[in-house]
């Protein structure tokens, strides 16, 4: 049956309607809207017990510029930034129960929807459950005194950047993966990404092919990036961390079309 739709009706590779998407997935979560929350819960958590605890105990680090901010004003970003990528990629993985069982992109691609519609379309609404997550995290940040320059807004386009980056990445991984125990894997990147890319620590006190690797790493970018608005340090290699990210997503996003054609029209 797939075979002879495709071939009666050909999708092209985008026809603007990945709002379609977006609105049907809105229409999905409307009815379970506690998993949206959810989201913002953790890195929430996470935050209060540093603010609370852990804060009183390290005192200060070196920030961007190699300024002494306390801890829990060096880890805030650092969370926001995790909190964008965490949505966005186990937001995304989702896709492989709709790619390998539910049948849902063979249905839409039966009809004028293209493989760029597939992808734009659901990474549609990734970026916006990510961005209502960070919103409201921004808004936490401000009532406890994290926020030091009004550059602290950008962290919101910011946080979109990674969510979009890591939503490509994670679209990707759903068409590679044929089990959902492979998803293991996907948390055997994830988790030390987020413990490692300099959440909880400076850049300087890893060895220096420890900094190599790290620097590797899509989420050490986004980090830099909210830490350097959230306390108005404004320096040039920002610009190096956006085009690494953008860059990435862009690679990812074209990936995610490729494969999605190459498993559902061929």
């Amino acid at each position: 049956m797939r075979g002879l739709l495709v071939r009666v009706l050909p999708p092209s590779k985008y026809a603007g309607l990945s709002s379609r998407l977006v609105e049907r997935s809105v229409l999905v979560y409307s009815k379970a809207w506690g998993l949206v929350l959810s989201g913002f819960f953790e890195p929430l958590f996470y935050l209060l017990a540093f603010q609370v605890g852990l804060a009183s105990l390290v005192g200060t680090v070196a920030g961007p510029g190699g300024q002494e901010i306390g801890f829990s004003a060096f880890v805030a970003p650092a969370l926001l930034a995790a909190s964008a990528m965490n949505g966005a990629v186990f937001e995304t993985l989702s896709m492989f129960y709709k790619l390998r069982f539910e049948g849902l992109y063979d249905a839409m691609l039966a009809t004028p929807m293209g493989t760029y519609d597939v992808a734009l379309g659901e990474l549609g609404w990734t970026v916006a459950r990510s961005s209502l997550y960070t919103t409201a995290f921004l808004g936490v940040m401000a009532m406890l005194g994290l926020t030091t320059s009004p550059w602290a807004l950008m962290m919101i386009p910011v946080a979109v950047l990674i969510a979009i980056t890591f939503g490509a990445v994670g679209m990707l991984c759903a068409t590679m993966l044929r089990s959902s125990a492979q998803f293991d894997y996907v948390h055997l990147v994830v988790t030390p990404m987020f413990l490692f890319s300099t959440t909880f620590f400076p850049l300087s006190v890893y060895p220096s092919a420890g900094q190599a690797l790290v620097q590797l790493s899509p989420l050490y970018h986004g980090i830099e990036l909210a830490r350097g608005f959230s306390l108005g340090v404004l320096e040039p290699v920002l610009l190096w961390h956006f085009g690494f990210l953008a860059a990435l997503a862009g690679v990812a996003l074209w990936a995610t079309t490729r494969r999605i054609g190459r498993l559902l029209l061929s």
